[in-house]
């Protein structure tokens, strides 16, 4: 396929992932995602109705943007992580896919939730969690972790992976390089993580090195400063976790969204410009903002500046440029509009409400079997 030439504006575009309010296409949503360009955008609860309104939205947003297909994500990770509305297959969290201790299983859950998604028009999941549940007091991973074992956290969030982009919607590892250990919420607070670099190595890396090692397509950071990694910058802003430990030492060279750049971890530190041109200079490739309009804008426009001045060089652009279009072409090319009458058959069938039987009863069975062995 012929290479997408962009212009520079365009490029700058492409780095950004928004979020917006309301459930339809709006003239004011049209105009920004005409002018502004973004690369993609992500859907929340707020955004969902129905499969027919989806289905509608998603469409609708891809109008917008002809030239280059959009990423549409979501975090559906299941339990509650879970943003799709009634009429949906929602299925357990993670920790009781891990519990059930089945590679069939786990495969088949991602790829359910992949064609339900698929068949509305949702092309990525912010999924698999590659978090270790290793800190009891953590008070948001928890059950979104697979397991308190970090084997375990690298075998079920590669085969979760491979069940989404098997049909064609994009994984994406999260929170890099690993948020289990904390004892605070990055939606609230910038947490600090004091742990060793020894116990990092043994306990947090090891699903991601796996993930990378296994070319996941995108990878999600976490909000998180780790002493023994970088004493001044949360991982997201910091070149010494993303382009050093990731990039150079994990040998990782898909997409590197930032997490939520609106989190109190950085918006109490940070104004939305600096962070997004700090998260770029990192390594990151993918800026995601998920609400207010005027941060968007912001950041945008403190990244245009700084590749007009050349703190961020043209080279540093199309590098991450070229990533985001490699993941494109390889997951949305050729675009082909979600259908209404499709996606009632898919979303929610009955033999996907099976499979979350059979995933249930499973759960149990493990969760019998441990407390009879530990009798």
């Amino acid at each position: 396929m012929a290479r997408l030439e962009l212009t520079s504006r365009e490029k700058i575009g492409q780095l950004f992932m928004i979020g917006f309010m309301g459930t339809t296409v709006t003239p004011e949503l049209s105009a920004f995602i005409k002018d502004y360009k973004p690369g993609g955008v992500i859907l929340f609860s707020r955004n969902l109705e129905s499969v027919e309104q989806i289905v509608q939205l998603t469409n609708d947003l891809q109008q917008c943007s002809p030239k280059s297909s959009l990423l549409i994500s979501i975090d559906q990770e299941g339990g509650r992580v879970s943003r799709l509305p009634q009429g949906f297959t929602i299925f357990p969290p993670c920790e009781l896919i891990g519990r059930c201790n089945s590679s069939e299983l786990a495969y088949a859950a991602a790829a359910t939730i992949a064609k339900e998604l698929k068949a509305v028009g949702i092309n990525m999941n912010m999924a698999p969690v590659l978090d270790v549940n290793s800190n009891p007091d953590n008070p948001v991973i928890g059950d979104r972790a697979f397991s308190s074992s970090a084997q375990a956290v690298g075998e079920m969030g590669l085969i979760t992976a491979a069940g989404l982009q098997d049909q064609d919607v994009v994984a994406c590892g999260k929170h890099f390089p690993g948020h289990g250990d904390t004892n605070a919420d990055s939606h609230k607070e910038l947490p600090v993580v004091e742990a060793s670099r020894e116990r990092l190595e043994a306990i947090e890396f090891p699903p991601f090195r796996r993930a990378a090692a296994a070319e996941i397509a995108t990878m999600m950071t976490a909000h998180v400063l780790y002493k023994a990694l970088d004493e001044a910058l949360p991982a997201t802003l910091s070149p010494a976790i993303i382009s050093g430990l990731l990039r150079e030492q994990m040998g990782y060279d898909g997409v590197v969204l930032t997490d939520d750049l609106e989190m109190h971890a950085i918006v109490d530190h940070y104004g939305p410009g600096d962070a997004a041109v700090r998260a770029l200079l990192a390594g990151c490739d993918v800026l995601l903002i998920c609400k207010e309009r005027d941060r968007e804008i912001a950041a945008f426009e403190a990244v245009e500046k700084a590749v007009a001045s050349g703190t961020v060089t043209t080279a540093r652009l199309d590098q991450s440029v070229a990533r985001i279009q490699r993941v494109k072409q390889r997951y949305l090319t050729p675009y082909r509009p979600a259908m209404i009458s499709e996606a009632k058959l898919i979303a929610g069938c009955r033999t996907h409400q099976a499979l979350l039987q059979s995933l249930r009863q499973a759960s149990h069975r493990m969760e019998k079997r441990s407390i009879a062995s530990s009798l």
